[in-house]
């Protein structure tokens, strides 16, 4: 359980999430690192050129931080220190309760990051210099996929995690196979 409370703070460390565009006019894929207090370029002024670009079509640009950056670490933060205090409790059921917390967590937070995508891909400005439209003739949206990859005109658009959400996921799944040797370990001992 120890080790599961301190793997979240690779997040500090290494990326949470990446976003890659790639086209034609483009021979070097335009890209960002999402950290969990910043937006970084994957090469120099990837997020200029990707602001530039996307005004055309009226999406907001990528701003230098956004409120999540606040809180993120925060949270991070205090369910570690909350998972020191249940490693060093050595009670196993508290481990389930931590992994729990963090799936919920987690959810939430990628929740987060997909109503940011969305908002940031539809809630376009109608004064746009090009407009787009779908076939039905509604407002072509330009949200790029939570996870995967997904062609938006010209553009292909990957989105997938980088090391610093396996730290956080190792550090989840760490406190669930903690919580299971300790469930065994009771139960071998309360047999005995």
């Amino acid at each position: 359980m120890l080790l599961a409370a301190i793997l979240p703070l690779g997040l500090f460390l290494f990326p949470l999430w990446k976003i890659t565009l790639e086209a034609p006019q483009y021979p070097t894929p335009l890209g960002m690192y999402i950290y969990i207090n910043d937006f970084a370029d994957a090469n120099p002024h990837d997020i200029k050129n990707i602001n530039l670009m996307n005004h055309y079509v009226g999406m907001k640009y990528i701003p230098e931080a956004i409120p999540e950056f606040k809180i993120f670490p925060a949270g991070i933060l205090i369910t570690t220190v909350i998972g020191l205090i249940i490693a060093f409790k050595g009670n196993y059921k508290w481990f389930l309760y931590w992994f729990i917390l963090m799936i919920v967590l987690s959810s939430a937070g990628l929740y987060d990051f997909y109503l940011w995508e969305h908002d940031y891909g539809h809630n376009l400005d109608p004064r746009a210099i090009m407009k787009f439209t779908n076939p039905d003739g509604s407002q072509m949206g330009f949200q790029p996929p939570l996870f995967g990859t997904k062609d938006i005109l010209n553009f292909r658009a990957h989105s997938y995690p980088r090391l610093g959400a396996y730290f956080l996921a190792l550090g989840i799944g760490t406190s669930l196979i903690a919580y299971l040797i300790g469930k065994k370990n009771h139960k071998k001992y309360s047999d005995v």
